[in-house]
């Protein structure tokens, strides 16, 4: 009986073992657990180690707090403008508390999912086609603070909204490719009109520089014609005025002043006058030196 009494004491203290090895819990990082004891909530276990009570407390929801993503199917939508498309979101959102996300909802993703597609329809509904290709991030943000307000006392916080994919009817679609193709050959036409209207005013610009050099090389060359005509006249004068001013140091008789007189003369009727009238000294001082060759001619 002493031997039985002690392997009943040991099965007792096995058993004891087992049940609190079993019950010790680690909840792992960015994880939770949501206690409940004798079916009510009784905790919320956070990162760590925790003992759990046999028989009286159970696991009710391991919730993870990291944040989450959800790609939901498409939705059929209608536009103000009566065009039925697809549109198809993705939700971003994470759990701020496991004990509402718990209790407070049955089946959070699938209330998640049908409220964003409400949402989506009641907004798309307020929009026509064209608005509705060129705003996502305005129905994004709106779709956001609708479903945060509305998730809040389910203890999640939707982080983002994105639509991920807008799929009009294929005939619309065919429409707007259209419309685009158009639009890119409008472009490419404009841009071919700018570039021919550019190199035009190129070519242009390039004839009107040209002519003003021209002109300012024929402007230059004139100047430097007429500065050496100035400076020849000049140095003529000047010449002349050295001359005058020799002769008038130099004295000289009245004879070879009537002299110089008369060659000035000759010069003046050399070969572009028919008629040259000689004052009556002049012609006198020419007499005297016909004279004078013809005395020198007889000696020789």
């Amino acid at each position: 009986m002493q031997f039985v009494g002690i392997f009943v004491a040991i099965g007792i203290l096995l058993v004891i073992i087992i049940l609190i090895a079993r019950n010790i819990k680690i909840v792992p990082q960015a994880h939770a657990y949501v206690i409940e004891r004798l079916g009510a909530y009784h905790a919320t276990w956070e990162t760590g180690l925790h003992l759990k009570v046999p028989f009286i407390d159970r696991i009710s929801k391991k919730v993870s707090l990291k944040e989450q993503v959800v790609d939901f199917p498409p939705q059929p939508v209608i536009t103000r403008d009566n065009v039925t498309m697809q549109i198809d979101t993705v939700v971003y959102f994470e759990i701020t508390d496991p004990k509402l996300y718990t209790y407070g909802v049955e089946r959070p993703l699938s209330a998640i999912e049908n409220l964003t597609a409400t949402t989506l329809r009641n907004i798309i509904g307020d929009l026509e086609l064209d608005n509705t290709l060129t705003s996502r991030d305005t129905i994004n943000d709106k779709i956001r603070i609708i479903l945060d307000e509305a998730t809040d006392a389910w203890g999640i916080r939707v982080i983002r909204v994105e639509l991920k994919n807008i799929l009009p009817p294929r005939e619309i679609q065919d429409a707007m490719e259209k419309q685009m193709k158009a639009e890119r050959e409008r472009r490419a036409r404009i841009l071919d009109a700018e570039g021919e209207k550019r190199s035009q005013i190129l070519v242009a610009e390039g004839l009107k520089e040209s002519a003003i050099l021209k002109a300012d090389a024929v402007k230059e060359q004139k100047i430097r014609e007429a500065e050496g005509e100035a400076e020849a006249i000049l140095t003529v004068q000047k010449a002349n005025a050295d001359a005058l001013r020799m002769l008038n140091e130099a004295a000289p008789s009245d004879r070879i002043i009537q002299l110089k007189s008369l060659e000035a003369f000759a010069k003046a009727a050399d070969g572009k006058a028919t008629k040259i009238i000689i004052p009556s000294d002049i012609q006198g001082l020419a007499g005297s030196v016909t004279a004078i060759k013809e005395i020198w001619k007889d000696g020789e």
